[in-house]
C-alpha cells in the first residue's frame, strides 16, 4: 500500500496593482516615457493579513481529514510569514514537533549565498493538530457534526419566505 504524505505551499498575496513599477522599468529601459509625478511610488505591497486567514481558514477545514485518515499535513512557508503567524493569532502552542500531531509547519528563509545564489535554508519546524489550528483562529474546535445536526441547523434558519415550495 502507497503511503503519502500532504504538502500545501504557501506563497504571499499581494494587494493594489504593479502596474506603476512596470511603467517605470519600461521608462527607465527606454521602452516608452512616463513622467515620475504620474506614477505613486507605492502602489503595492504584501498582503500578510489576507495570506494569513485564508491558510488557517484552509488548515482548518483539511486537518480534520488528514487526521480522519491518519495522514500528516506539512505547511511550506517562508519565515516571515511564520512570524506574523506567531506575532498576530495565537500560535503560543505552536512550539515543538511532535511525531502524534497531524499538522507541521516549515518555515524556510531565502537567503543569499557566498556564491551569489539564493538558497532556500529551513529555519523552523513546529506542529499541532486539529484543535491546535482551531485555537490559532480563536475557535472552539467542535466534533465533525451528523447530518442531523446539519439539518436541523438549516431549517432553524428558515422561514416560509425562504422555503421552497413545489406545486404540481
Amino acid at each position: 500500500m502507497a503511503d503519502f504524505v500532504g504538502i500545501e505551499l504557501q506563497a504571499l498575496d499581494t494587494t493594489g496593482t504593479v502596474w506603476p513599477a512596470r511603467q517605470r522599468f519600461l521608462s527607465s529601459v527606454g521602452v516608452g516615457q512616463i513622467r515620475e509625478d504620474d506614477v505613486p511610488r507605492r502602489s503595492y505591497g504584501m498582503n500578510w493579513k489576507m495570506t494569513a486567514k485564508t491558510i488557517l481558514m484552509q488548515l482548518h477545514h483539511k486537518i480534520r481529514t488528514f487526521e480522519a485518515i491518519g495522514k500528516k499535513l506539512v505547511l511550506v512557508v517562508q519565515d516571515h510569514l511564520l512570524r506574523y503567524l506567531h506575532r498576530e493569532f495565537n500560535f503560543s502552542h505552536i512550539e515543538e514537533i511532535h511525531q502524534n500531531h497531524s499538522m507541521y509547519f516549515h518555515a524556510y528563509e531565502l537567503k543569499l549565498g557566498t556564491d551569489g545564489d539564493y538558497d532556500l535554508q529551513l529555519r523552523r519546524r513546529a506542529s499541532t493538530d486539529a484543535e491546535g489550528i482551531a485555537a490559532c483562529l480563536g475557535l472552539k474546535a467542535e466534533p465533525d457534526m451528523g447530518l442531523e445536526k446539519i439539518i436541523r441547523q438549516l431549517e432553524d434558519r428558515m422561514s416560509d419566505r425562504t422555503r421552497v415550495r413545489m406545486i404540481s
